[in-house]
C-alpha cells in the first residue's frame, strides 16, 4: 500500500452534511454555558453515565478491557462500575460533587473506579502515578479528596499522610498492608449492579485532572460532563463521516482494538483511548509498562488495529522485529507532543498497511482541538490538522487581534469542551479563559488558508538569542532528521553576550555512535546559523519524562548545566 491520496473534500462535506441533517445523535443546536452561547450536540446524554449505559447496552458481551490473561466485557465493566458506585454511596456516603482520587498505574480497576465515581455524581481526580509523596499530598490537599483508590506502590507513599489528610485508602489489585478496604471485597458487598438514581446535569463537574507541571505546581483542570461528551461525540462524528466517505471502510477496522500504552491520568489515555473506545466498541489491550517488544507481541496476538502514543513510542515500534511485521495495524496515532515530520514518512514506509495520524488537544479542552490522518497527514506531516467539527473553533491571535493566515500567533480554542476553571486558581483561570469563552492555549501556531493548523512552539519555550526568536521545537525537529538520534531536547543556555544560546541534549539511537561535530554540521545544513545548537550534551540514558510522557525539560536542563558539554562553540 503506497501513499494514500487525500480524501475528496466534496465527499467529506456531503457525508458531514448528511450526518448532521439525518442522524439525530449528531444534531447541532445552541446552549448557554457559563454565560456564553455555544454550538452543542442537542441530543447528547446529559451525563457520562448515559454514555456508559449506552456503551454497555450497544456492545454488551464483547471484550473491552484486556490485561494479561484477563478479559472484561463492556457490560461487565459497567456492572462492576455500578457496584462500586453503590458502595461509595451506601458505605462511604459519597454525594454529588464530592472529590474522590485515583492514584494507581494502568489496571482494569482504574477504569472501573473512574466510571463508578462518575456514576455517583462525584468528581474523579486522577493523580499522576509517577508522583512521589509530596506531589500526591499537594494534589490531595488541593482537590480535597479524602477517599483514594490506590495500588501497592501508591499505598506506601500515602500511608504516612493518611492520618494528617484523614484519608480512606482503597487498595486495588496488589497486596499491601495498611489500606482501609480491598477493592474486590467492596464490589462483592454491593447490592446492585445498575446505575444509582442520581441527577447529573450537563455542566456539572466530573473530573479534576492535573497538568504535567512543566512549570511550577500542577494546576487542577476542572472538566464537566458536557465538555467530555462533546469531545467524544465530535471524534465519533469524524469517524462516522470518514467511514461514509470511504464507502463503509472504518478507520478503526472491522474488529477494532487499541493498545493502551500511555497513562490513564493523562487525557490522551483517558479520553482518546479509554472513553472513546467504550463509546465506539473498540477493545483496549493494556500493557503493564511500556516495552516496545512486548507492545508488538500484544498488537499481533490481539490483532489490534489502532495505536495511540507519544511520538517516541510510535517511532520505537518501527524497530520491532516480528515475523510479518504488525499487519493488523491500520492507524498509528500520536498525542501529547508534536510528532517530527520525518517520523510520518518513516512510519508510512515501515508499516505498509497502516497510516500515521495525529491530533492536537489539551487537558483544558478535554483533549479536543485538531485531527489529521491519511493522505492529508502524509502531504502535510508538520501540521496538526484542521479544527475538529462540528463544535470546535480555532483562531490565531497576537496582541488581541486575529492574525492573517500564515502568520504566527497564539492558538485560541473555543468549544463546549473547554474546561470550567483551574481549581482554586481564579487569577490563572482569568488569564487562560477570555470572557467570551476562548481558551488561550499558550501554544504558538499558524493556520493556512485551508484551515490546517501548524504548531510552532510553546510561548514559554522560545529561545531569544541576540534578539532572534528561536523555536525549540523547530530545532528538535531538525535534530530528529539525523538517523542516529533517538531523543532530543533543546533549551536555552544563559549567555552574557547574547542573553541566551541554543543548548541540546540528545540520546543516541540503539547501537549508534554519534559524533557531536558531525551532528552539529548536519543540523546546520537545515537551519539558519543562529538556530544551530552551540552547547551539545550526549545523554548516557533515555531522557527523563513528565507524567504525560513529554520530556521533563526543566530536569534535563538542570542536569546538563551541571556538566561540561561535549561540544561548545
Amino acid at each position: 500500500m503506497g501513499e494514500v491520496a487525500p480524501m475528496d473534500p466534496a465527499k467529506l462535506a456531503d457525508a458531514a452534511f448528511k450526518l448532521l441533517t439525518e442522524n439525530p445523535m449528531f444534531k447541532v443546536g445552541e446552549a448557554e454555558i457559563r454565560g456564553n452561547s455555544y454550538r452543542v450536540f442537542e441530543n447528547a446524554p446529559p451525563s457520562l453515565t448515559g454514555l456508559f449505559a449506552f456503551g454497555a447496552a450497544t456492545h454488551g458481551d464483547k471484550d473491552f478491557l484486556i490485561f494479561e490473561d484477563e478479559r472484561l466485557s463492556f457490560a461487565e465493566t459497567w456492572k462492576r462500575a455500578c457496584r462500586f458506585a453503590h458502595v461509595l454511596r451506601d458505605e462511604f456516603d459519597v454525594k454529588p460533587g464530592d472529590k474522590i482520587a485515583i492514584a494507581m498505574r494502568n489496571f482494569p480497576e482504574w477504569c472501573v473506579a473512574y466510571m463508578g465515581i462518575i456514576a455517583t455524581g462525584a468528581v474523579v481526580a486522577p493523580l499522576n502515578a509517577w508522583w512521589k509523596a509530596d506531589e500526591l499530598q499537594y494534589a490531595l490537599e488541593d482537590c480535597g479528596a479524602k477517599t483514594v483508590i490506590v495500588d501497592g506502590k501508591r499505598l506506601q507513599y500515602l500511608l504516612p499522610l493518611k492520618k494528617d489528610l484523614e484519608l480512606t485508602l482503597i487498595l486495588a489489585r496488589e497486596d499491601g498492608e495498611g489500606a482501609d478496604h480491598q477493592f474486590e471485597e467492596l464490589l462483592a458487598r454491593a447490592k446492585e449492579d445498575t446505575p444509582p438514581p442520581v441527577e447529573i446535569k450537563p455542566d456539572d463537574d466530573f473530573c479534576i485532572i492535573y497538568t504535567s507541571g512543566s512549570t511550577g505546581r500542577p494546576k487542577g483542570v476542572v472538566l464537566t460532563h458536557r465538555g467530555c461528551i462533546s469531545t467524544l461525540m465530535s471524534w465519533a462524528f469524524i469517524a462516522t463521516v470518514m467511514k461514509d466517505a470511504r464507502g463503509g471502510e472504518s478507520i478503526f477496522g472491522d474488529d477494532p482494538g487499541i493498545l493502551l500504552a500511555i497513562p490513564l491520568f493523562h487525557v490522551t489515555g483517558s479520553h482518546s483511548i479509554f472513553l472513546l473506545s467504550y463509546l465506539v466498541g473498540r477493545r483496549v489491550a493494556m500493557i503493564y509498562r511500556w516495552d516496545v517488544k512486548q507492545a508488538g507481541e500484544i498488537i499481533n496476538r490481539e490483532k489490534l488495529t489502532n495505536f495511540v502514543g507519544v511520538p517516541s513510542q510510535s517511532y520505537e515500534l518501527m524497530s520491532v522485529e516480528h515475523e510479518g511485521g504488525l499487519p493488523s495495524l491500520l492507524d498509528i496515532g500520536s498525542g501529547g507532543a508534536k510528532r517530527p515530520a520525518d517520523h510520518v514518512r518513516k512510519l508510512k514506509k515501515r508499516f505498509k498497511n497502516a497510516n500515521p495520524s495525529s491530533g492536537y488537544g489539551l487537558s483544558e479542552t478535554n483533549a479536543v482541538g485538531c485531527v489529521i490522518s491519511l493522505g492529508e497527514y502524509q502531504q502535510r506531516p508538520d501540521s496538526t490538522g484542521r479544527p475538529v467539527p462540528p463544535l470546535t473553533d480555532i483562531k490565531i491571535m497576537k496582541d488581541g487581534e486575529e492574525v492573517a493566515r500564515g502568520d504566527v500567533g497564539e492558538v485560541w480554542i473555543r468549544s463546549p469542551a473547554n474546561f470550567r476553571e483551574y481549581h482554586n486558581l481564579p487569577e490563572a483561570t482569568a488569564k487562560a479563559l477570555t470572557p467570551d469563552g476562548w481558551f488561550r492555549t499558550g501554544d504558538l501556531g499558524k493556520m493556512d488558508k485551508e484551515d490546517y493548523v501548524f504548531i510552532v512552539d510553546r510561548i514559554k519555550d522560545m529561545i531569544i538569542r541576540g534578539g532572534e526568536n528561536i523555536s525549540c521545537l523547530e530545532v528538535e525537529n531538525r535534530v530528529y532528521d539525523h538517523n542516529g538520534v533517538a531523543e532530543a531536547c533543546v533549551f536555552s543556555v544563559p549567555d552574557e553576550t547574547l542573553g541566551e544560546r541554543v543548548g541540546l541534549v540528545f540520546f543516541p539511537a540503539e547501537g549508534e555512535t554519534v559524533d557531536v561535530n558531525e551532528l552539529r554540521d548536519f543540523i546546520a545544513k537545515g537551519l539558519a546559523a543562529f538556530k544551530v545548537p552551540e552547547r551539545i550534551w550526549v545523554s548516557p540514558s533515555s531522557l527523563p519524562r513528565l507524567g504525560t510522557a513529554k520530556f521533563d525539560k526543566i530536569t534535563v536542563k538542570k542536569i546538563a548545566m551541571q556538566h561540561p558539554p561535549a561540544l561548545s562553540v
